[in-house]
């Protein structure tokens, strides 16, 4: 199921300097809502779009334009629902490479290095040792004046299966309401309804 899932996170202010996991991990801690447009390309070719919206601790939703498929967090289960098929799947969000980037006491030097960079960008891959299972993620950081912008990420998850996202239209520090992370269960008939 990890195959499906989109790892998004935004364009992040930064302080000046140089940039290393230090920087990411203080951008990050300080950074408590965002929203964004992503593109995301599954490991079969196939390509997605929609909106996601973040509240750390914990809370993703991920809405995906024409898919009755939505990919949301309450800050502690992450579930995939899949509206065509009346099926829900889930996880301790801990348990997902969601985890490194939603948990803003997250120690990056523990789990995370830097794998590339260039006089205008940063890559910084997040894998748990302990848990391979968890998968990884690769995040592209294109430097700018006065800090970082995150443009995208790279996931890979157990089986090696590779989905790759690209963000646009971000939006951080932005009021969120709660009621994004909820979801309507399609396993759950409503009283008095046929079907």
């Amino acid at each position: 199921m990890f195959k499906r899932l989109a790892i998004l996170f935004a364009a992040l202010p930064m302080t000046a300097g140089a940039a290393g996991l230090s920087d990411v991990a203080a951008t990050l801690r300080a950074t408590s809502t965002m929203t964004a447009d992503f593109t995301q390309t599954a490991p079969d070719g196939r390509v997605a779009r929609g909106r996601m919206i973040i509240a750390r601790p914990g809370k993703i939703r991920f809405d995906y334009e024409n898919k009755k498929l939505l990919i949301v967090s309450d800050g502690s289960r992450l579930s995939m629902i899949d509206y065509d098929v009346a099926q829900v799947s889930q996880w301790p969000v801990k348990s997902t490479p969601l985890g490194v980037l939603l948990d803003p006491d997250k120690d990056l030097s523990r789990v995370a290095k830097v794998v590339g960079e260039t006089p205008g960008a940063l890559r910084i891959e997040a894998r748990d040792s302990k848990h391979p299972e968890y998968g990884a993620i690769t995040m592209t950081f294109l430097k700018q004046p006065g800090g970082l912008a995150l443009t995208g990420w790279t996931s890979l998850d157990a089986q090696n299966m590779r989905t790759e996202v690209i963000l646009t239209n971000v939006r951080s520090n932005v009021a969120v309401g709660g009621e994004n992370f909820k979801f309507r269960d399609p396993r759950v008939r409503t009283p008095g309804r046929a079907g």
